[in-house]
């Protein structure tokens, strides 16, 4: 061994991270005694583990419980055709080992629960949140912020994505941000609303990221800032989070100290609550067909400023959350805040004899909105198209934009 400890093949290896300042011998030999664990080795899952890998952290762990699927292989690039049928931690595994044989990987063909997360989650240096459920996320941000491990957060759906640093010390949990659940039958899967292809690989390499630089102690983290990503416009906007001080985990009170059953907690039944390959961002919803014409559940913005400059009476209903709305809102054309996961407990307290007019950032979290609400007895709640993204565009330029 020479090199401070890396050997002549593995200084080679790792050649263009030692020449940067920043990293140096000294930040590789920290990669190289690090370890992280990636829950989910799916869209998110595949380029982190690539990445870590090639990065040269020492200790690699995997969860997941699924096998691969044709439909997996336009996102998830840790797996090949020949690979369709296999589990997914076998060519996982196969796939590491080739690219890097330094790394040692472990992985855990199980579904994550409250039963074993603790003791799968205990002992790793950083946790990569790639699941694509919310009893999930919930779930390794409790038990992160029990373990003291910070972790890497990651959302997509159809073009946009999300990501941060959560329970790294002083800084916000994942709860601070969502602190409940959105009701399961507002919020698809990426199988029903779609992802582009690349974006998992575009946030997944940035939860990669976010690792490689707390593992080696350089830059500054994602911790207390959450970073929007529109693929489509090719955006990036960062949000700051601060802690909550009445986080029910993270908080100077904490009232959960245990971890809980999460499937209940968000309304779900199991199914596909475990470990899997991407997560839905926050913002994005997907539309089932209902039988209405887009006529009867879409408004445009131009319709509501006539309705508003004519004085009509209805209810404008915004469904984002709270930090968003602190961005930019329609309060003085009377907008009303009701993020979406607490739409199911605000609708005694809407007048049924007026209309409702929903709206988001873009339009999805709206159309899901308005499904729900007309499955409830609410016929003529309509969306607004394109949400306040089109209304700052189309009515008010000088509204800010995220």
């Amino acid at each position: 061994m020479n090199g401070g400890g890396l050997s002549r093949e593995e200084l080679i290896r790792y050649g263009r991270h030692v020449s940067i300042p920043e990293v140096g011998m000294e930040g590789q030999r920290r990669l190289r005694a690090s370890s992280v664990l990636i829950v989910g080795a799916g869209g998110l899952g595949s380029p982190a583990a690539l990445y870590l890998a090639a990065a040269g952290v020492g200790r690699l762990g995997l969860v997941d419980h699924d096998r691969v699927e044709l439909s997996n292989l336009q996102r998830q690039v840790l797996y090949d055709t020949d690979s369709v049928g296999t589990p997914k931690l076998a060519s996982a595994r196969t796939r590491l080992a080739g690219l890097n044989p330094h790394v040692a990987v472990e992985t855990f063909e199980a579904r994550l629960d409250s039963g074993n997360a603790i003791e799968i989650l205990e002992g790793w240096d950083f946790v990569i949140d790639g699941s694509d459920n919310f009893p999930t996320r919930y779930l390794v941000n409790d038990a992160c912020v029990m373990l003291g491990t910070p972790f890497s957060y990651g959302a997509i759906l159809r073009f946009e994505g999300q990501a941060s640093v959560f329970a790294a010390p002083d800084g916000p949990c994942y709860r601070c941000l969502f602190r409940d659940p959105p009701p399961p039958d507002l919020v698809p899967n990426c199988a029903e609303a779609g992802v582009l292809g690349v974006l998992p690989g575009i946030v997944g390499s940035i939860q990669a990221n976010e690792a490689i630089k707390w593992l080696a102690g350089i830059g500054e983290p994602l911790a207390g800032r959450l970073l929007l990503i529109d693929a489509l416009r090719m955006e990036f906007r960062s949000l700051d989070i601060a802690p909550d001080p009445e986080c029910v985990v993270c908080g100077p009170e904490p009232s959960v100290t245990d971890l809980i059953d999460y499937e209940r907690f968000c309304g779900e039944t199991g199914g596909e609550a475990a470990t899997g390959g991407e997560g839905g961002a926050e913002d994005g919803a997907g539309t089932e067909d209902t039988g209405d014409t887009m006529e009867d559940v879409d408004i445009d913005v131009h319709e509501l400023k006539r309705r508003i400059d004519a004085g009509e009476r209805f209810q404008l209903i915004d469904v984002r959350e709270d930090y968003e709305w602190a961005i930019c809102n329609l309060e003085a054309a009377g907008a009303r805040l009701v993020p979406l996961a607490t739409l199911p407990a605000a609708v005694e307290s809407f007048d049924a004899s007026e209309p409702l007019i929903i709206h988001c950032r873009s339009g999805p979290r709206g159309d899901r909105a308005v499904e729900y609400l007309r499955a409830v007895g609410f016929d003529h709640a309509v969306n607004l198209a394109g949400g306040i993204l089109a209304w700052a565009e189309e009515i008010d330029p000088a509204m800010p934009q995220y």
